[in-house]
């Protein structure tokens, strides 16, 4: 059985960092697309970065020159460096993993992590 467990989240002040790590059991990801998505209140899940299995990353408009995604070392398959925090980055943050190299916003996503709640407070 496949896994993605987020950790990392937390609550810190407006322009603080954190990193979050996404640990994948059950199968590598190597060389597959990986994902990150949010979720804040009120609104739909939305796709923040990917990393391809080529490591061609995409990010979201919103969080390009802030954040950092990356393959991770280790156990943990993916990391999202998040710099710069604003209270609109408030969210559920979520790790996603597919089959096939590529990672869009459009991918069509296998696996999912259960989240992690990341608070920006201002």
């Amino acid at each position: 059985q496949v896994q993605l467990v987020e950790s990392g989240g937390g609550l810190v002040q407006a322009g603080g960092s954190l990193r979050l790590s996404c640990t994948a059991s059950g199968r590598t990801f190597i060389g597959a697309g990986m994902a990150w998505f949010r979720q804040r209140p009120g609104k739909e899940r939305e796709f923040v970065a990917g990393i391809s299995g080529g490591g061609t990353t995409k990010y979201a408009d919103s969080v390009k020159g802030r954040w950092t995604i990356s393959r991770g070392t280790d156990l943990a398959a993916l990391t999202l460096q998040l710099n710069g925090l604003k209270p609109e980055d408030t969210a559920v943050y979520y790790c996603a993993g597919r089959l096939l190299p590529a990672a869009g916003p459009d991918s069509r996503y296998d696996y999912w992590g259960q989240g992690t709640q990341v608070t920006v407070s201002s």
